[in-house]
């Protein structure tokens, strides 16, 4: 029970939980080690589960046709991830989903999500009230990448997430700001200086 603390205490954020319902919730979870570079989700299969990040750094990314590697999300302790499109619609996914670090992970099925809503309706609030929260923030970044400088992406992402200038390698944090990494590289040693 106490390794499920953390998951526990995330969807207590959300939605009260009776000691019945908990056990039931945590009847319904598995625990997943991912090493450094290991995919839990891979372009061309189905994504069956949806990740919750007990310990440590995973990144979702898009590898174009061109070779580039775009990063669509970052994910730390206390963070779900996963392809959601293709873990929704159970059609095959289109992204990558890496731990960056070695990672714990505490996994829900799509499966066992549904029977979830079943068993205990109030799941269905906790996991719209995730995607509506994913949506936002989403578009947030959306609306940054278009309306933004590249300086002021990077302080937007220090100001709301300076632990990830630890947890994440330069290329990646140069990827998730949709810039090179040279060019990040030039904003930090500006940034340094001032």
């Amino acid at each position: 029970m106490n390794e499920f603390a953390p998951i526990i205490s995330n969807v207590s954020r959300f939605i009260d939980l009776t000691a019945e319902e908990t056990q039931i919730f945590i009847s319904h979870l598995r625990i997943v080690i991912a090493k450094k570079k290991q995919f839990i989700v891979q372009p061309g299969f189905v994504c069956q589960y949806r990740s919750y990040v007990l310990k440590g750094a995973l990144r979702t990314y898009l590898l174009a046709n061109d070779g580039q590697e775009h990063t669509i999300a970052l994910s730390i302790e206390d963070w779900w991830t996963s392809d959601f499109a293709s873990y929704i619609t159970q059609e095959p996914a289109t992204l990558f989903v890496e731990a960056t670090e070695d990672a714990t992970l505490i996994q829900l099925s799509h499966k066992d999500e549904q029977e979830l809503y079943k068993l205990i309706p109030k799941f269905e609030r906790f996991f719209r009230l995730q995607v509506e929260r994913s949506g936002v923030s989403i578009q947030k970044r959306m609306l940054s990448s278009l309306s933004k400088t590249a300086e002021e992406r990077y302080d937007e992402l220090i100001n709301r997430n300076p632990q990830f200038l630890q947890r994440f390698p330069q290329y990646v944090i140069a990827s998730y700001l949709g810039m090179t990494t040279q060019f990040l590289s030039r904003i930090r040693k500006l940034k340094a200086r001032s």
